[in-house]
């Protein structure tokens, strides 16, 4: 059998998507606005939503045309998470696009159901609905999954979304959040630009997509994928802290000197170039291994998160310090960043959770 190298190169195709995303994102962007809609509780902007989704078509990259979507995959999701990244921008896009959407992805076709699975993917591929998993943001693809919890804690997007998809006992149900015993009650989260909450269900709420021998697969299906395209996220965010920490410290004088002409700083920055150019090979990987559906796509995907979380933090870290008194104030969008790239590396399973995961797949010794 011949093995196929991993294509880490981005297309034509996906260089003009990524183009159309920055456009919007830039034209919209506006830190004061996001910071005001973050204290009141809800920091989505959802007319860029609409605009990213019904305008761009973003929502349908990973549904398939004939439902409605763009018969993309996981290499074009993962170019719109980087921007997503660049500009920690409030949106369900991981939740909803990409877990939500392969989840019922996994469902379709598979459930003996009376329910239209393929209509809740049109309605997300058109950006009509948004859809969460209930599960902690935390939940790793391999973890113990909280299968019949009536409560859950730490659902991202939930207060942004229309739909839960809700594991128990006998399978995965869909469940709207207006329905009668739903209750979604926001939490006061790290990263002002992604909330959370504790989402509760009645039990036998909502409708059954999945039985029991499919939804517990379906689900982790969902998982692998967001801890995948995770990383091109984390990406996004050590790449813009890179540059704009690099383009204050040119224009920033000391001693009639731009002091990124320190040695010390260069030093510091070399340092940080080299981790972003392997974060973007680690991430370019896991996201190329999903689309081709890989048999290793869950080695590519531990790696991924064994190391991009890390390098996202530490560059959030060195935009704050490098930046001095002005990356310590709340207008200054350094604080985001930080604050996104701690969140993230705790998303979906730790950088160490992914190192044990790591270990297994590869038959690596694990610490003595």
């Amino acid at each position: 059998m011949t093995e196929t190298s991993p294509d880490l190169l981005y297309s034509d195709t996906e260089d003009d998507l990524r183009a159309a995303v920055r456009s919007l994102l830039t034209a919209r962007g506006d830190v004061p606005a996001a910071l005001v809609r973050a204290e009141a509780g809800d920091p989505y902007d959802h007319e860029l939503w609409t605009s990213l989704t019904a305008g761009i078509g973003a929502s349908g990259l990973l549904v398939p045309e004939k439902l409605g979507g763009q018969g993309a995959s996981h290499r074009e999701a993962a170019v719109v998470l980087e921007e997503l990244g660049r500009s920690v921008t409030p949106a369900p896009y991981l939740t909803s696009s990409v877990m939500a959407t392969e989840t019922l992805l996994a469902c379709d076709g598979e459930s003996t159901e009376s329910t239209d699975v393929a209509g809740l993917l049109t309605a997300l591929a058109h950006g009509h609905r948004v859809a969460v998993l209930a599960l902690p943001l935390a939940t790793a693809p391999d973890a113990p999954l909280p299968i019949g919890a009536s409560t859950v804690t730490g659902v991202a997007d939930a207060v942004r979304a229309d739909l839960l998809l809700v594991l128990n006992d006998d399978g995965l149900y869909a469940v709207e959040t207006a329905s009668p015993g739903v209750t979604v009650e926001p939490l006061t989260p790290l990263d002002l630009t992604r909330s959370l909450a504790t989402v509760t269900v009645d039990p036998g709420a909502g409708i059954r997509i999945a039985d029991a021998s499919a939804a517990e697969a379906a689900v982790r299906r969902g998982l692998l994928a967001g801890a995948g395209l995770l990383a091109s996220e984390q990406l996004g965010i050590a790449e813009w802290c890179l540059e704009e920490t690099v383009r204050h410290t040119r224009e920033r004088h000391q001693f009639n000197r731009p002091i990124g002409s320190f040695q010390a700083l260069k030093h510091r920055m070399a340092q940080l170039w080299l981790e972003v150019v392997s974060a973007r090979a680690a991430a370019r990987n896991a996201a190329d291994a999903l689309a081709t559906g890989s048999p290793d796509a869950p080695l590519a995907v531990a790696v991924a998160q064994a190391y991009c979380g890390r390098v996202a933090v530490h560059a959030a870290e060195e935009c704050v310090q490098l930046h001095g008194g002005i990356g310590m104030t709340w207008e200054h969008p350094a604080h985001l960043y930080l604050k996104r790239a701690k969140s993230d590396e705790i998303a979906l399973g730790s950088p160490g959770r992914h190192k044990e995961t790591l270990a297994v797949l590869a038959d690596l010794p694990g610490p003595g």
